[in-house]
């Protein structure tokens, strides 16, 4: 048998091995059954020796490299991911607010009136009907009270698609367009497990509270957005973050609210004073004392609020 015909075997070999499912193949060099695949280039190794089996994998990223923003921007031919916190995607053009060419020259007089008008039309017909305006003042909205509350990038993606299904179902109608957005957002922030109070989020809003409360339940029951209760635990890193307290009374906070929670004291109590008093509790029992006022302020919530909640945890917690 010359070379070329073994070489063709192996070949042969080789393609008929790869073609079997992972479970039933065995390393080449020790005859281990032992293969896994790796988390960073997605090889087939043998977990015996070593020997990397397959490596035939696909990389389906760009070709060239980037270290730094720059590099980066300078690099990608391609505009950026759609989003559903614009109301057109962000698929449209948009005309730079810069009066200066390609080469970075400044345009003539003549030339920046001219830029100015096909801005102002292309702002016009970006929203071609009542829809798409209610659509656009209604994102923007979101989008401001999810900067002033911090909130991450996919909560605003969740309450834009809320307020997107909120507007197809014709629910908008007779209610303000602030009311619904600021209530989209209470939802997704319910449903992505970042905890915010309606306080807060009436804090950030042009609407009342209780207007908040009445369409958040209105849009939930009407879409059928399926919320879990609020778990006080969440809003106890933040608390403590804010009141400057340890590691420690984190740890001892959330034992409390777990122990009282399956004696069942949490039902019908509001998860923000509950967690307030938890709170309260812990740093008294930590020694590092914070008054109630200053709980109180942090958690938006009354004293009286957390001197009940207070005396019913220690009582189940069995501490004098």
């Amino acid at each position: 048998m010359d070379h070329r015909t073994r070489q063709r075997k192996r070949e042969f070999e080789t393609e008929q091995e790869t073609q079997k499912p992972e479970s039933q193949r065995v390393c080449a060099e020790c005859e281990s059954e032992s293969l896994i695949k790796s988390d960073d280039q997605g090889e087939l190794v043998c977990e015996q020796c070593g020997l990397i089996v397959e490596e035939t994998n696909i990389d389906h990223g760009p070709e060239w490299r980037a270290f730094n923003h720059s590099e980066r921007q300078s690099k990608s031919r391609v505009g950026a991911p759609t989003t559903q916190t614009m109301h057109d995607k962000g698929l449209t053009t948009q005309i730079d607010w810069k009066n200066k060419d390609a080469y970075g020259r400044s345009l003539s007089s003549e030339k920046r009136s001219q830029m100015h008008r096909l801005r102002k039309w292309q702002e016009r017909i970006r929203t071609k009907d009542a829809g798409e305006r209610n659509l656009q003042f209604a994102l923007s909205e979101i989008d401001r009270m999810a900067s002033a509350l911090g909130v991450p990038r996919s909560v605003r993606e969740v309450a834009s698609v809320i307020y997107r299904r909120a507007l197809a179902e014709d629910l908008i109608r007779g209610r303000s367009i602030e009311g619904v957005a600021t209530g989209c957002l209470y939802a997704a922030c319910r449903k992505e497990g970042i905890p915010r109070s309606l306080e807060e989020i009436a804090e950030v809003s042009r609407v009342e509270r209780k207007e908040i409360g009445r369409t958040y339940r209105y849009i939930s029951q009407s879409l059928g957005l399926e919320m879990r209760p609020v778990d006080p635990q969440e809003y106890v890193p933040r608390f403590c973050s804010e009141l400057d307290l340890s590691e420690e009374v984190q740890a001892k906070t959330k034992e409390i609210i777990r122990v009282t929670t399956e004696k069942g004291l949490l039902s019908g109590k509001s998860p923000t004073g509950y967690a307030a008093a938890a709170i309260y509790a812990a740093s008294l029992l930590c020694n590092e004392k914070k008054t109630q006022r200053e709980v109180a302020d942090v958690a938006q919530v009354t004293e009286v609020t957390i001197r009940n909640r207070y005396q019913e945890q220690i009582e189940a917690m069995g501490i004098q």
